[in-house]
C-alpha cells in the first residue's frame, strides 16, 4: 500500500514525497483515511509508530481550499504531555506545511517560556499543538478560544494523566464544543485512559499497533558489568577511548544526569544535560546543538528524552537501566534508524542483575557481556 491510496491529495502527496516517506506505516494506513472521513479514533501505539504523520497529514489536507483567518479561534487542538513532543510534532507538521501550496498557520504553546510571545503569535492560528497548564494560561489571558476548536487530539493520552494533568484537561474538555472530531492516541490503555475514551470518543476506529519488546536488527547491544562507584570512570574510558563523537546517555534522575554532566565536563567531555529542570530555552539549545553534531554528550532523563529523534545518532549509553522492558526498547531504539547501523551500551551492577535479565527475557535477545574488574580505569 502506498500514501496515494490513503486518500491525500496530491500537494499532500508530493509533500510527502519530500520528506522522503516511502510506504505508509500501518497506524498511518489505518488513521489517516479515518481522519479524513471525520471518525474518532482511538490508536493505542508506542513512540515511534509513526503516528504524528497519521494525524498531521490528514489534519493538514482538511486546510487545503479553506481561506485563513485573523482571529484567536483554533480549529484544530492537539494536547500533548510535555514541551518536547510539542516540539517534535510541531516539527513535524511544519516540514509537510513548507511544501503545500496553501499552508495553515501553525503553533506550539508550552511552559517555562515567557507567555507574552506565545500570545502575540497566536493570532490566526488555525493548528495549536500545547501542553495542558500553558493552553488554560493563554485561555485566562484571553489569548486563544476554544469554542470553534472541530478536531481534538490527545497524543501520549496515558502520559497525560500521569503526569496529572487530568484536573486540567477537564477544564480544556468544558471550553471545547460539543460537537467535534477525536483522536486519541495512547502507548497503554489504562484504567484512566479508558475512562477518558468513555467519556470523548462516539464510536471510534479503533487502531491497535501490537507493540513487542523487540529491537531492530541494526542496534548492536553489549552489556558491561560494572561497580557503581566505577559507572563514571567507565563512561569516560569508552567516549575517551573509543572516539565516540554523538553520544545520548541515559539517567534515570535528574540528580544522576547532573552529576554525569559535570564529571564529564571536568574532565573536557563537551556534554549537556536534558531533563525537566532546565529552562526550556536551555534544552532547546542542548538539543539542537546535539542534533547538528556540535555537542559530544546529550545526558537526558527518560520523560525528557521523548522528543529526541535523530536519524543518524549512533551511540546510546544506559548509564543506568530503565524501570522497564519497553522503556528500555524505546531508548535504544533512538539509535539504528533510516537504515543507519548504531551501538547500545549497558552499564549492569551486581544490583542490576535480576532486572537486566528480565529485559533480555522480554526482548527475546541475550545482550552480550563485558566483564570489567581488569580494566585499567585509572586516570578516568
Amino acid at each position: 500500500m502506498s500514501f496515494s491510496s490513503l486518500g491525500l491529495s496530491a500537494p499532500l502527496l508530493k509533500a510527502v514525497d519530500e520528506q522522503q516517506y516511502t510506504q505508509p506505516y500501518p497506524v498511518q494506513k489505518e488513521a489517516i483515511p479515518a481522519i479524513l472521513k471525520g471518525r474518532d479514533v482511538l490508536g493505542i501505539a508506542q513512540t515511534g509508530s509513526g503516528k504524528t504523520a497519521g494525524f498531521a497529514l490528514p489534519i493538514l489536507e482538511m486546510f487545503q481550499g479553506n481561506k485563513p483567518v485573523n482571529n484567536r479561534y483554533v480549529n484544530v487542538l492537539i494536547l500533548v504531555p510535555t514541551r518536547e513532543l510539542a516540539i517534535q510534532i510541531l516539527e513535524v507538521f511544519q516540514a509537510f506545511n513548507a511544501k503545500l501550496p496553501q499552508k495553515a498557520k501553525i503553533q506550539a504553546v508550552y511552559g517555562g517560556v515567557s507567555i507574552n510571545p506565545q500570545m502575540m503569535q497566536l493570532r490566526g492560528t488555525e493548528i495549536l499543538v500545547a501542553t495542558p497548564g500553558r493552553l488554560l494560561d493563554l485561555v485566562d489571558h484571553n489569548a486563544v478560544k476554544l469554542s470553534e476548536v472541530e478536531t481534538l487530539v490527545l497524543d501520549e493520552a496515558d502520559k497525560i494523566l500521569s503526569l496529572g494533568f487530568k484536573e486540567e484537561v477537564d477544564k480544556i474538555f468544558a471550553l471545547l464544543p460539543a460537537k467535534r472530531q477525536n483522536v486519541l492516541f495512547s502507548a497503554t490503555l489504562g484504567e484512566d485512559v479508558e475512562g477518558l475514551v468513555s467519556k470523548i470518543l462516539s464510536n471510534p476506529v479503533k487502531i491497535q499497533i501490537e507493540e513487542e519488546a523487540t529491537v531492530p536488527e541494526l542496534i548492536k547491544q553489549v552489556a558491561y558489568s560494572i561497580a557503581p562507584e566505577k559507572k563514571g570512570p567507565l563512561l569516560r574510558y569508552l567516549i575517551k577511548t573509543g572516539d565516540l563523537q554523538q553520544v545520548l546517555v541515559f539517567a534515570s534522575s535528574i540528580r544522576t544526569a547532573n552529576n554525569v554532566v559535570g564529571k564529564l565536563s571536568k574532565h573536557g567531555i563537551d556534554a549537556a544535560g536534558l531533563h525537566g529542570e532546565k529552562s526550556q530555552g536551555a534544552r532547546t539549545e542542548a538539543l539542537k546543538k546535539f542534533k547538528a553534531g556540535k555537542l559530544r554528550v546529550l545526558v537526558a532523563t527518560d520523560l525528557a528524552s521523548r522528543g529526541i529523534d535523530i536519524k543518524f545518532l549512533p551511540h546510546v549509553i544506559n548509564y543506568e537501566l530503565p524501570r522497564s522492558p519497553k522503556d528500555y526498547v524505546h531508548r535504544i531504539g533512538r539509535t539504528g534508524r533510516a537504515a543507519s547501523e548504531g551501538e547500545a551500551i549497558s552499564f549492569v551492577t551486581p544490583d542490576d542483575e535480576h532486572h537486566f535479565k528480565i529485559i533480555q527475557k522480554k526482548m527475546g535477545q541475550r545482550v552480550p557481556r563485558i566483564e570489567t574488574e581488569d580494566l585499567d580505569l585509572s586516570g578516568y
